[in-house]
């Protein structure tokens, strides 16, 4: 069976939905000789995601993950990768998300984009992400790989949906001209002490170019940034572990905060 052909990308697709309901990591795709491309692992997303949107949930706006460099050096990732956002991954700051649903969680914090037009790559740049964004608020995304023990190549996070949880957002929402994005600092607090520290500039140099290069590559497959959708712009830092029991808090300069429990 060739890694094109639909059987084999449905199959790898339904491995992965089971996967994530049963809460029972599978082997490496990219371990199985199978041969994936990019494309092939953004169609095996594609049929991950379709049982939960014929389940009801709908699509609520996209991600870019790994542009930070401690986060590719942890997964061992050297390129961004892309992810759909569904309703039934959204929380609001301070509410709690149940470990049940999740395998293997870690935290990253993060700006989040909210576009009040289309953006459709390529060709797109930072001055037009910048000014197709209404609001940027503070966010955080809980990466959980339906992979087995995060052992991730790129078509291995691309075809699990960019290894996406779940994602909290901030209450605060602020003009994306009225906060500096590179060099907004960053600070995660976990149970009360500070985790981890980072920088806008974290996320390919700019949040907007993370913006701007998740545009252009989904562009490439014919699928736009639409207005009213979330995006998600990469992690400022490294990933923090998360465990039943745990309360995260994240500070942006300039921005506002976010948290989240876990039990």
């Amino acid at each position: 069976m060739s890694a094109s052909s639909s059987e084999l990308i449905e199959m790898l697709g339904d491995e992965l939905h089971h996967a994530l309901v049963t809460r029972t990591p599978v082997p490496p795709l990219s371990g199985r000789g199978l041969k994936l491309t990019i494309e092939d692992a953004y169609r095996v997303q594609e049929r991950m995601l379709s049982h939960r949107l014929k389940a009801g949930e709908r699509l609520i706006g996209k991600k870019v993950g790994a542009t930070s460099k401690a986060v590719q050096t942890i997964l061992s990732v050297h390129q961004p990768d892309f992810g759909m956002l569904l309703s039934g991954m959204l929380y609001n700051s301070g509410e709690t998300v149940p470990m049940s649903r999740l395998i293997q969680p870690k935290a990253e914090g993060e700006i989040a984009f909210l576009l009040g037009r289309d953006l459709i790559g390529p060709g797109v740049t930072v001055a037009e992400v910048l000014a197709a964004t209404d609001w940027v608020l503070p966010c955080f995304e809980i990466v959980d790989s339906r992979i087995e023990n995060w052992k991730i190549g790129i078509v291995d996070t691309v075809a699990d949906n960019a290894s996406c949880g779940v994602i909290a957002l901030g209450a605060a929402a602020r003009r994306p001209r009225d906060v500096d994005l590179e060099l907004c600092g960053m600070v995660i607090e976990k149970n009360g002490d500070v985790a981890v520290t980072g920088a806008g500039a974290a996320a390919l140099g700019h949040p907007a170019n993370a913006v701007a290069w998740l545009a252009n590559t989904l562009g490439e497959l014919g699928v736009p940034l639409k207005a009213g959708e979330v995006i998600l712009s990469g992690s400022l830092a490294s990933l923090v572990p998360v465990q039943a029991g745990d309360h995260l808090n994240l500070s942006i300069g300039g921005l506002g905060a976010c948290s989240i429990r876990f039990s």
